[in-house]
């Protein structure tokens, strides 16, 4: 599952973990420091603002020549350009810092840091073991001449799915690097399965963006996102050559974000 639904939203589940692990630190620093009239909420919540802040830097500086051509695109994280170890070292360097300065606070702020990191390391782990053994979907769609085309009949070598619709803002913004990607590595295939729409729309959209793209397929029941669990457009699912799935990216890719799903798919390749 990589979505959440609450209502009309869809949630990554990796958002809801954080979420949770921060309620979890909050309620535990509270319940500590109960006894001492203190309550560390504030700062754990500043903490994960660090964090936040720490692993967008960490993923900027190491993908920074994606955004020399558009250095604006730094501080827009949809792209979900994060890495791991840069918020927590932001996290853990800001914590030992208000351990060290709030002596009254340490028993409390202590509690609630330990509770959320584990909760969060924890749970990220569960979550990448259950993604490490997803595999391809047994899943036959159809191409825009409607010829019946099997998934699994594309492996090979690696595999990028993205899943997109016309009237998806983010999904018509990010096909172009698609599409160049697609070109720069003929050792991948991509394939671009479209939800809920028929071949008139798909083809007069891609004719109109003047797009070259292989492999366009339609899933007029939207049948592989239910299958992969996700409600949210766009969603980027990229397999080894055996259909294990690697990696997964819900939302807008950036140039940043693709080069580092594809490194990521070649190292584990």
């Amino acid at each position: 599952m990589l979505t959440i639904g609450v209502g009309p939203l869809a949630l990554g589940v990796g958002h809801v973990l954080l979420l949770v692990s921060l309620l979890l630190a909050t309620l535990v620093g509270w319940w500590l420091g109960r006894k001492r009239q203190v309550n560390p909420e504030k700062l754990i919540f500043r903490l994960l603002l660090a964090a936040l802040l720490g692993a967008r830097l960490a993923f900027v500086a190491l993908y920074f020549e994606h955004y020399q051509d558009a250095p604006w695109r730094v501080i827009d994280i949809r792209d979900g350009g994060f890495i791991a170890w840069g918020g927590v070292l932001a996290a853990g360097l800001l914590g030992a810092w208000y351990l060290w300065r709030h002596a009254q606070l340490r028993v409390a702020l202590g509690g609630g840091m330990a509770t959320g990191l584990l909760i969060w390391g924890m749970g990220s782990l569960v979550l990448h073991t259950l993604e490490q053994g997803t595999r391809l979907p047994e899943l036959a769609l159809r191409d825009v001449q409607g010829r019946s085309v099997l998934l699994r009949e594309q492996l090979g070598q690696p595999m990028v799915i993205n899943l997109w619709a016309t009237w998806c803002p983010p999904c018509r913004r990010e096909m172009p690097l698609l599409a160049e990607a697609q070109r720069e590595h003929p050792g991948v295939t991509f394939v671009f399965a479209n939800q809920g729409e028929g071949a008139g729309e798909v083809s007069a959209f891609l004719t109109s963006q003047a797009l070259q793209l292989d492999n366009v397929l339609l899933d007029s029941g939207g049948r592989l996102g239910q299958l992969v669990g996700s409600r949210a457009l766009p969603t980027t699912l990229f397999y080894d050559a055996e259909g294990r799935q690697v990696g997964s990216h819900l939302g807008e890719l950036s140039r940043a974000s693709l080069a580092r799903a594809l490194e990521t798919l070649k190292t584990d390749e």
